[in-house]
């Protein structure tokens, strides 16, 4: 198997995919209030929030275990609603020498679908794909579509 890769999933969100994105580019330091079992913080460290160049330091939980993890936004399109995260320091960055997370909307008539693309080279071929973190991003997702439709 090859060291670099690409992970993607798509899943359909009933509380529209514009709110979404507006929250990951502009607000994500209110995810933990609407995912407090999966992130439990994010603060901003450099810049400012929803601008190319920031980076952000998260707090999350991932497998069972308490993790860290510092991102620069790398790319955001308003038009597109799609933003892109490239992680520069934290514990996944002790498998991946890189690892990227791109985030999409796409409307197909009345439905809105989001898209996580995770962008990976693992250090060595012993490191497993990071499948577990999409599934992490998917998990995210649902919570952050009910916390929505709830209000």
């Amino acid at each position: 198997m090859g060291l670099k890769g690409k992970l993607t999933a798509q899943i359909e969100m009933k509380a529209g995919g514009d709110v979404f994105h507006e929250l990951l580019s502009d607000t994500p330091h209110q995810i933990p209030n609407m995912s407090p079992n999966t992130i439990q913080g994010c603060d901003l460290h450099e810049g400012e929030w929803g601008t190319v160049g920031s980076v952000y330091f998260w707090k999350f939980t991932h497998d069972g275990k308490q993790k860290v993890a510092k991102e620069v936004v790398e790319a955001i399109d308003k038009e597109k609603s799609s933003i892109t995260f490239n992680m520069i320091e934290g514990d996944v960055m002790e498998l991946y020498k890189v690892f990227k997370i791109g985030f999409h909307v796409e409307t197909n008539g009345d439905i809105d679908l989001v898209s996580w693309t995770i962008e990976y080279e693992k250090l060595n071929d012993e490191v497993e794909e990071p499948l577990t973190l999409l599934d992490f991003l998917i998990e995210l997702s649902k919570d952050i579509e009910s916390h929505h439709l709830k209000t």
